[in-house]
């Protein structure tokens, strides 16, 4: 089953929180592994100048794609260290790609993982491609100020209880 919505019925409990209210991470102990993977994606739009500048490795820093991608992957790795209840997970697969768009002008950057645990990746996939995007910022904010990181989302995941979401925005 592929859901496009926010399914909220009146039956459903928020899984974060406890009887008193207070928030808590949930248990997944007696849930069995299986594989997950999530897509995430967001863009970095610049001047053109600027984008013409990193394409051609003119950058005052240095490989600026290269250590935007680098700190996706990294990041990805330590999403439970960076988002309060977020599950320690193994992850099996990490790839973060930044693609130039000169129509913006500036970089598409997507971001898939994939683990076979108890819980899903969808926050692993969202924390590389915002990282990826951060630091393609820090990377080139001595040439420009004004960068802007928009459309942080997710495109994708599948496995677990919830079944799988696809965006309809996803085609790749």
């Amino acid at each position: 089953m592929t859901q496009n919505y926010l399914d909220v019925s009146q039956d459903s409990q928020l899984t974060h929180l406890d009887a008193q209210g207070e928030a808590h991470m949930v248990d997944v102990s007696s849930k069995e592994p299986s594989k997950r993977q999530a897509v995430a994606a967001c863009q970095v739009r610049m001047s053109s100048a600027t984008f013409e500048a990193i394409q051609a490795g003119n950058a005052p820093k240095g490989d600026v794609l290269g250590t935007a991608r680098l700190a996706g992957i990294m990041a990805a790795k330590q999403t439970a260290q960076l988002i309060p209840l977020c599950h320690p997970l193994p992850l099996h697969k990490v790839e973060v790609h930044l693609s130039p768009d000169p129509q913006l002008p500036g970089y598409q950057i997507r971001g898939s993982v994939a683990t076979k645990a108890e819980t899903g990746v969808e926050m692993e996939a969202l924390t590389a491609v915002s990282v990826a995007a951060l630091t393609l910022y820090d990377m080139a904010k001595a040439l420009e100020k004004s960068i802007q990181i928009e459309s942080i989302r997710l495109l994708s995941k599948t496995g677990g209880k919830s079944g799988d979401y696809r965006s309809p925005e996803d085609v790749g």
